[in-house]
């Protein structure tokens, strides 16, 4: 079989499958396994694939610039932010990751509600500075400009003097395997400091988020409180994560 032939194959089946096991398919094939990693790698520099170890996953389409990110599931993250936004109650301390999910649950916040909202990122500060009844804690650090937030030690050491009662965090990928995961170290390292001070961690994970995975881990999907999915999320893409016994809510 021709590269370009094992190549299609391997995107097919990770389509189909969720997963590439290399020693599986190399023995299928009647190849080497050395071989199908090469073409794991090559496809991994080509952003098609995460490799893992053993094989490979899919790759997460969360990466993409801020401004590509925003045209990216609408509608879902619609959906996503008025269901986190239900969860918050008032008087609650409630950190709010970057992303456009959580940018859109800004918006959904209710103006009775009286909260404090802590976030690294500009963009959302700015969304509730006009909020009437919500005090706002922007953390400092070193602007990140590809998910416009702050990053560094500065950031970390902010996040460790807090005791939240609830965190949403942005990730680029959510499995049951991988874990939830993202494109950048420095954010992964923001990430688990801010899970880390809170009660309870929300993640709202849009449909290419599901099932995907991103090179830097933040934590196991079971240290979450539940996962926020769109309405119409199939059954089977969700059954690796609820057989694991993560709660999980579906949308409105």
């Amino acid at each position: 079989m021709l590269t370009s032939q094992r190549k299609k194959l391997i995107l097919t089946r990770l389509a189909r499958d969720g997963q590439i096991v290399a020693k599986a398919l190399s023995e299928e094939l009647g190849t080497s396994e050395d071989t199908i990693r090469r073409d794991l790698r090559e496809l991994a520099a080509e952003g098609k694939l995460q490799r893992v170890h053993g094989g490979a996953l899919p790759a997460s389409a969360a990466i993409e610039t801020l401004t590509v990110r925003r045209a990216v599931s609408s509608a879902d993250k619609a959906n996503l932010a008025r269901a986190g936004a239900a969860l918050i109650r008032s008087g609650q301390v409630v950190i709010l990751d970057g992303g456009t999910t959580t940018t859109e649950l800004a918006r959904c916040l209710p103006l009775d509600l009286h909260a404090t909202v802590v976030t690294h990122s500009p963009g959302i500060a700015v969304e509730l500075a006009e909020h009437p009844h919500v005090d706002v804690i922007l953390l400092g650090g070193k602007l990140f400009k590809h998910s416009m937030v702050t990053v560094g030690t500065a950031t970390v050491e902010a996040a460790g003097r807090l005791h939240a009662d609830l965190y949403f965090m942005g990730v680029t990928g959510a499995h049951p395997k991988a874990g939830l995961t993202t494109g950048d170290y420095e954010e992964a390292c923001v990430k688990r400091a801010l899970h880390a001070c809170a009660a309870e961690t929300f993640v709202m994970a849009s449909s290419e988020k599901l099932g995907a995975a991103s090179p830097h881990v933040i934590c196991g999907i079971t240290e979450i409180a539940a996962l926020l999915v769109p309405p119409d999320t199939p059954e089977e893409m969700l059954r690796g994560v609820t057989d694991l016994g993560v709660d999980v809510i579906r949308a409105a």
